[in-house]
């Protein structure tokens, strides 16, 4: 590897970092506020990078890049669960990591590809286009007759007790034994 080689490398590793820090520090943490998911992701693309940098410079086939990203796959069934969101950031975070590491694409395409996901994420994901939702999962310690016959009825009561809009909701799980009700609700403060 001669000079010009580590030069460009230093440049692509550069500008990974900058637009990881775009992407989780200015985008993601702004909004969604889970510094664990945060760190993990800028952690990631940093790792990922410097993985893809050597095996770069070594015979490397597209086998073995589905082979890393099954191996992160696997990572992320055998985790906590997060959200679809964090998850969707966790996987950009390591896709500019890709764009950035891969040797044999000119510095203009990675600045082109990148600034597009980055654009792309910042208005797919702007709090003015997808006006906010929040989710929780909620358990009840009793169950409301004819809740399954009446959804609105349901999602009325749901309103009351949380004092929140509920704009949504899915029954996970029924228990007539202990009378308890399992839900994930979608809802907005009032």
């Amino acid at each position: 590897m001669n000079l010009m080689n580590y030069v460009e490398l230093l440049t692509r590793f550069l500008f990974d970092l900058g637009a990881m820090l775009i992407l989780i520090f200015l985008i993601y943490y702004p909004r969604y506020k889970h510094k664990e998911t945060a760190i993990s992701a800028a952690l990631f693309n940093i790792f990922i990078f410097a993985v893809l940098a050597i095996l770069s410079n070594l015979e490397f086939g597209m086998a073995a890049g589905f082979g890393l990203f099954a191996i992160l796959a696997l990572f992320t069934l055998r985790s906590e669960p997060i959200s679809k969101s964090d998850m969707a950031y966790f996987f950009g975070s390591i896709s500019i990591a890709v764009i950035s590491a891969i040797d044999g694409t000119s510095l203009t395409l990675t600045a082109m590809l990148t600034a597009a996901v980055l654009l792309g994420v910042f208005i797919i994901d702007h709090p003015e286009i997808l006006k906010s939702v929040n989710q929780i999962d909620v358990k009840l310690d009793s169950i409301p007759e004819n809740f399954m016959s009446n959804p609105e009825g349901f999602k009325t009561l749901l309103s009351e007790r949380l004092g929140v809009e509920v704009l949504s909701y899915r029954v996970r799980s029924v228990c007539y034994v202990t009378e308890v009700i399992q839900a994930e609700v979608d809802f907005r403060p009032k």
